[in-house]
């Protein structure tokens, strides 16, 4: 009897769960887990995949930043805790290149804050600026964190459709209009993850107005500002007379330098803002291993010819899939900047199914691995993002196996 019960007590003990946070139960399920899932199941099965699902630069980091990472690596001194905002020389190269790229004068003391890659940056930003009863604006569809990381901030979203004009501005004032509490924060990013979509010169003029007049901030994700082809150059949102009074952009050198696992980016703008950001790093970590920090003052130095050469890779792999998808009848135009192509695929290739179910046969008959467009909202479906992060034959490979899928599955 006594050993029945205690099976039962163990019994119920294991049915006991570990509640987590409310902020966790509000995030929606991880719709890469089953591509993932998959992608890994055929990989320990000897296959090959060609993987254009994520944009994780496969290229290698300029060779001088290397050097100087392993002589920094050496010195015992750089062993030590840094600092969290980021060693001073480090913020004045930020400044200089934001001065030399886009005619912006920073302090580099007060204007300039070293993030642990951007997206860490930008979580961080949320959390020390949002709360329960907020809101943030995000245009759909969208990079997941811009979302997410309000969510776990305990704050709310309101999306609205994805936009490069007047319109899109005019949507934006009509939301913060006929909301009350007033949204608190506008969040932009150009060139555009996953739709590559950019702006030109004049476009943050009246999105800088707006925030004035309504009394809203702005943060702008530039992480591929630099990732431009065709004679193209995104603007910078603190190019705008005003910018600062009212927000902060974000930069990375994963990127334009390849750099993507070094995790170092950048915030520029509004002092009150990166102080905001400073108060809650500094309970949080104690800053990059000090090592990268001195390779990314390379980087920012002397590497701009390397981010010409890289944007030349990019822009030959960006017409060897538009003009492949284009061949097989998917919508798609060539994308200005970014890593990514946005295409549309046609319904009769998908078969009416989701953009979700569309990757895993792709991945299962193709063994190509790309991005649904589901994954970054519901204005995302029907569409796929390719990553370029593939060399020009892998490229070739990937659109003649999905070709062979298309012709079999009719």
């Amino acid at each position: 009897m006594a050993e029945f019960e205690m099976d039962n007590h163990r019994r119920r003990v294991s049915d006991r769960q570990i509640e987590p946070a409310q902020r966790i139960k509000r995030l929606p399920p991880y719709l890469f887990g089953r591509l993932n899932a998959l992608k890994l199941a055929k990989r320990q099965a000897g296959i090959d995949i060609i993987d254009l699902g994520m944009g994780n630069p496969s290229d290698p980091a300029p060779q001088i930043v290397i050097d100087k990472l392993c002589e920094a690596a050496q010195d015992p001194r750089n062993h030590r805790y840094s600092a969290s905002k980021g060693i001073k020389n480090l913020r004045k190269e930020v400044a200089k290149k934001y001065e030399r790229k886009w005619n912006v004068q920073l302090d580099p003391e007060t204007e300039v804050l070293a993030c642990i890659g951007s997206k860490e940056g930008f979580s961080h930003l949320c959390l020390a600026m949002m709360g329960p009863g907020d809101t943030a604006i995000v245009p759909a569809p969208a990079f997941p964190i811009h979302n997410y990381a309000v969510a776990l901030a305990g704050a709310n979203v309101v999306s609205v459709p994805l936009g490069n004009d007047e319109k899109f501005i005019n949507s934006v004032a009509m939301v913060i209009e006929n909301m009350y509490p007033k949204p608190k924060l506008l969040i932009l990013n150009y060139p555009h993850n996953p739709t590559a979509m950019t702006v030109d010169e004049g476009f943050f003029e009246p999105v800088v107005e707006l925030a004035k007049r309504f009394g809203v901030a702005v943060i702008h994700d530039f992480a591929y500002g630099e990732t431009c082809f065709d004679g193209y150059k995104a603007p910078s949102f603190l190019s705008v007379k005003g910018a600062k009074d009212i927000g902060v952009e974000f930069i990375t050198m994963s990127k334009p330098y390849n750099m993507a696992g070094f995790r170092i980016g950048f915030v520029a703008g509004n002092k009150d803002m990166i102080d905001y950001l400073a108060t809650i790093k500094s309970y949080y970590d104690y800053g990059i291993f000090q090592a990268i920090q001195i390779a990314g003052i390379i980087a920012l130095r002397d590497c701009d010819d390397d981010i010409i050469t890289q944007n030349q890779r990019y822009q030959s792999r960006r017409d060897v899939v538009c003009e492949g998808l284009g061949r097989l009848g998917w919508e798609v135009e060539k994308p200005r900047a970014s890593m990514f192509v946005w295409a549309k695929v046609p319904k009769e290739h998908s078969g009416g199914k989701g953009s979700i179910d569309y990757a895993i046969d792709l991945m299962e008959y193709a063994e190509v691995a790309i991005a649904p467009g589901r994954a970054f909202g519901e204005r995302g479906e029907d569409y796929m993002r390719i990553a370029l992060v593939e060399n020009e034959q892998r490229l070739r490979q990937a659109i003649r196996n999905i070709s062979r899928f298309v012709r079999k599955d009719r």
